[in-house]
């Protein structure tokens, strides 16, 4: 399918809709400089008020999620009502049925992009749960190191004078995967996940990155799996905070140690 824009009509947020030959450029208040710009093609861009993701027709699952984090976001909803995704057609997506068994066969949860107790205490919580927004996770990732993570960013969101945490995350398919037992329609299991975690620093992206195989344990802690921006680039065929008006001043991993330690991962400890 050619590639599609799908947006509720949200004050807010601005699309520039490419001229001939100029790639597309989103403008949303869930990307920090610019959002994630990568292929195109089969994809599906869906923007919602408490997320944004690029859903991708052949793996059936979001090649990125963009969303943020502020204090009010936060909630304790913990309802997961799995629903296939209302604005992709049934073959661009997942449905629940296509998880049955999941779990039992290959030890996956239905795993979060957008989590739902980082925006639970949103109006729109509810839609953290389309499957667009849900990988087949490991369990023990999901539960351990990609769950020690989430709570990171949301204590860091709740620190006095941070307006906003912008995160941006998505799968990796470096290896092949066992497919989900009982899916109908095809579709690829990831290998693996990237995270970019970063905070507004005016002319500057103070950022931290972490990349997560499906086989860590879940005893592991998320500071063994930091990364940089280089790596994920590579790994992920994106490129992010291309908005920057100079040369990207974009501090990532070595240089964010700052930003690193309020995410608990201190230069000593060894995760």
């Amino acid at each position: 399918m050619s590639r599609r824009i799908i947006l509720p009509l949200i004050a807010f947020l601005l699309l520039a809709l490419p001229r001939h030959g100029e790639a597309l450029e989103i403008h949303s208040f869930h990307c920090l400089h610019g959002c994630p710009k990568g292929p195109t093609e089969a994809r599906d861009l869906v923007i919602r008020q408490i997320y944004l993701l690029s859903a991708n027709n052949e793996t059936k699952l979001a090649d990125w999620v963009a969303y943020r984090v502020t204090p009010e976001t936060i909630g304790s909803q913990s309802t997961r009502n799995w629903r296939r995704d209302p604005w992709l057609a049934p073959d661009e997506t997942l449905s629940p049925g296509d998880y049955e068994g999941a779990h039992a066969a290959l030890g996956t949860d239905r795993g979060h992009q957008a989590p739902l107790a980082a925006l639970a205490g949103t109006a729109d919580w509810a839609e953290t749960n389309y499957l667009s927004n849900i990988t087949p996770q490991a369990a023990d990732l999901n539960r351990g190191a990609w769950l020690r993570l989430e709570t990171a960013v949301r204590n860091l969101a709740r620190e006095e004078g941070v307006e906003a945490v912008y995160v941006v995350t998505g799968p990796l398919f470096e290896r092949p995967m066992p497919p989900l037992p009982n899916a109908e329609r095809a579709h690829r299991v990831p290998s693996g996940y990237w995270k970019l975690v970063a905070l507004d620093q005016g002319e500057d992206v103070l950022a931290a990155g972490f990349v997560m195989p499906q086989e860590a344990a879940r005893g592991d802690g998320h500071c063994l799996y930091r990364s940089d921006l280089p790596a994920i680039e590579a790994a992920s065929g994106l490129t992010f905070f291309h908005g920057l008006d100079a040369a990207p001043r974009v501090v990532v991993h070595d240089g964010a140690e700052a930003l690193l330690a309020r995410l608990g991962c201190a230069e000593a400890e060894s995760g």
